[in-house]
């Protein structure tokens, strides 16, 4: 597929997939014209990227921890830097902080909606 359909099929600006081109992120290939062609494997990277963009991680750690998502393909560095595994320690904490709060609040709603089902259902056998 072409920049635009996976723009399109993506929600990711055809700006944006450049940038994580640039970045080494995805890796087109082109056709003889120049255009890039993506294959249909692209999509769910593409989310993975922009679902770890929005947890907070900045592109380089993206770059470094995108292989391992669905087994390694590249082998970790001899010497891992210390920085860098604090700052993904750092992340992986902020993840997981925001992980309890999402389900916490998903629990919210859920004990909501079924308290306002059975009241609206109570309701409605009363008018009946």
């Amino acid at each position: 597929m072409r920049i635009g359909e996976l723009s399109r099929r993506t929600g990711a600006s055809v700006r944006a997939l450049r940038h994580y081109e640039n970045e080494g992120l995805l890796r087109p290939g082109r056709r003889s014209n120049g255009y890039r062609v993506y294959e249909d494997d692209a999509v769910d990277l593409v989310r993975q990227i922009r679902t770890m963009i929005d947890s907070g991680l900045p592109i380089r750690i993206i770059r470094d921890v995108l292989p391992y998502l669905d087994g390694p393909t590249q082998l970790m560095p001899q010497v891992p830097c210390a920085h860098l595994m604090e700052q993904v320690a750092e992340q992986l904490a902020h993840l997981e902080q925001s992980i309890h709060s999402l389900t916490r609040n998903r629990d919210a709603i859920g004990a909501y909606l079924a308290a306002a089902r059975t009241a609206a259902a109570a309701q409605q056998l009363t008018l009946t």
